[in-house]
């Protein structure tokens, strides 16, 4: 995985981030979030303060977000953990960011069953467009990174860009994709060839009746 380091300790990262807070959007949804643990069990919103940070640090940069070690710092101390402890969740979970990324993270699954219907070709149409693994491109606007299994084999080859999944893609598809993304646009997510879920190509052969409303066979049982 590239970019599983954080980004060095500088001043000027100290100056830029150390002042770090909860802001209006954020603050209502940390509040939500702790409510749920009884006291003395803050640590257990570790992972959604993350998160939550990190996001709004995307709101302040434009780009999807990552987590300075101040920020890291500040979610150590409202949830009462040491800092080393909040550093080995980040640092574990690949969901955060530990340098500087993109406005668009895009992530393309390298594993077996995308590699076997064409990751290459996602690849290609990403270096197209002046990707290199593990960088963002000099207008900030894309981050490529190669990650393993997202879950989504029975639609491979697929991506994760930010929060969406992109699948049974091609390389003229993806390139259509980041195209768009190009634009400001907002491409079609999911499926790429009109599949619903995971059902077969071709559309499903067995609970047709599924795809058109939630129909209960319960009776016929």
């Amino acid at each position: 995985m590239a970019g599983r380091h954080f980004a060095a300790d500088t001043p000027e990262l100290r100056a830029t981030w150390g002042g770090f807070a909860w802001d209006e959007v954020s603050a209502p949804k940390a509040e939500f979030i702790l409510a749920k643990y009884p006291e003395g069990r803050q640590a257990s919103a570790c992972l959604p303060f993350l998160d939550l940070a990190q996001r709004q640090v995307g709101r302040m940069t434009n780009t999807q977000g990552w987590l300075p070690i101040p920020v890291i710092e500040f979610v150590a101390t409202a949830l009462s953990m040491p800092v080393v402890k909040v550093m080995e969740v980040a640092s574990f979970y690949t969901m955060y960011n530990l340098v500087p990324v993109g406005k668009y993270h895009v992530q393309v699954c390298g594993t077996t069953p995308c590699m076997l219907r064409g990751s290459d070709d996602v690849m290609k149409a990403c270096k197209a467009k002046g990707m290199k693994k593990g960088h963002t491109t000099e207008d900030g606007l894309f981050t490529l990174t190669e990650v393993e299994c997202m879950g989504t084999c029975a639609n491979a080859p697929m991506v994760q860009i930010n929060d969406d999944n992109f699948e049974d893609l091609t390389e003229e598809s993806m390139t259509a994709i980041l195209e768009a993304l190009e634009r400001g646009d907002t491409p079609k997510v999911g499926s790429q060839v009109g599949r619903t879920s995971s059902e077969p190509e071709g559309g499903p052969t067995t609970l047709k009746k599924m795809t058109e409303r939630n129909y209960d066979y319960r009776g016929q049982w």
